[in-house]
């Protein structure tokens, strides 16, 4: 399908019912076609968590953090903490369960692990993502503004660069790549907000994996190693390796408030891209 054809299926986020929105899909080699402005900065919410994530596995690459260092409960690793397996609930300061238990999707662990790798690299976190990952991929209007679970704010044209580098990394190990994009602790159970509890709940390491889950919020094409992550602010972004295609989509408008909508539209969006991805 040509490109032509692409364009017009993204004008379907017009009729979203949200102020602003921008998106775009992404190929190895860059955007293949958009729809409104991409160098709008947004709030991502927990799309921080994605970009969070690839910053503590640069640390691991770096050796300056292990994978298998204990951070978190008593039993819990770095890998738990990235995994929402740690035991944390979704913003409480403790465990309520054992590591490995269940998939509890959480704020926590994912704070966990920045102030681990802040506090054995010496450098604060927000500076530390910069470096590792902003920099390096040329991402100049995207920041982090406190919390490495949801305070990160950035553009489609920065994230189009995020995704270029989730479908060919180069900041981090193939070997890492595949690990993080992996499932983590076998088949926990768990929920993910917004869109209700999955038997199983496949995570990688700070990356939702698609797998089985239905209703998602990405489409029933995309396949089951389909990674990515919504957030609260209204924004998403998928990656999905079977295509070789990535969508990134940023409103301003939060989740909750049109919920009903975005079950629908997102993924009728992500199947219209990977229809045109496998034409």
């Amino acid at each position: 399908m040509p490109e032509s054809a692409l364009i017009t299926l993204l004008q379907a986020v017009d009729h979203w019912p949200v102020d602003h929105v921008a998106v775009a899909v992404v190929r190895p080699d860059g955007i293949v076609a958009s729809r409104g402005d991409i160098l709008r900065t947004f709030k991502l919410a927990s799309v921080s968590k994605m970009l969070s994530a690839w910053a503590v596995l640069v640390a691991v690459e770096e050796g300056t953090v292990s994978l298998d260092d204990e951070v978190g409960p008593p039993g819990a690793t770095l890998r738990h903490v990235l995994a929402h397996a740690a035991g944390y609930g979704f913003d409480t300061p403790g465990a309520i369960t054992r590591p490995a238990r269940n998939r509890i999707y959480s704020n926590t662990g994912i704070e966990v692990a920045a102030q681990h790798v802040a506090e054995r690299s010496g450098i604060a976190f927000p500076t530390y993502l910069r470096e590792a990952v902003f920099v390096p991929l040329d991402m100049t209007q995207s920041e982090l503004h406190g919390s490495a679970a949801y305070a990160a704010t950035s553009t489609v044209t920065d994230l189009s660069k995020f995704a270029r580098e989730l479908l060919r990394p180069r900041l981090v190990s193939a070997a890492m790549a595949a690990d993080a994009t992996s499932i983590q602790f076998g088949d926990l159970n768990g929920v993910t907000p917004g869109f209700g509890s999955f038997r199983p709940n496949p995570w990688g390491l700070g990356l939702e994996i698609r797998g089985q889950k239905n209703p998602h919020w990405t489409g029933s094409l995309n396949s089951p190693r389909t990674f990515g992550h919504f957030g609260g602010s209204g924004t998403m972004m998928w990656v999905d390796p079977d295509v070789d295609t990535s969508l990134v989509a940023l409103t301003n408008r939060r989740f909750e408030t049109w919920a009903d909508v975005a079950r629908v539209e997102w993924p009728a969006l992500s199947n219209a891209v990977v229809g045109w991805a496998t034409d």
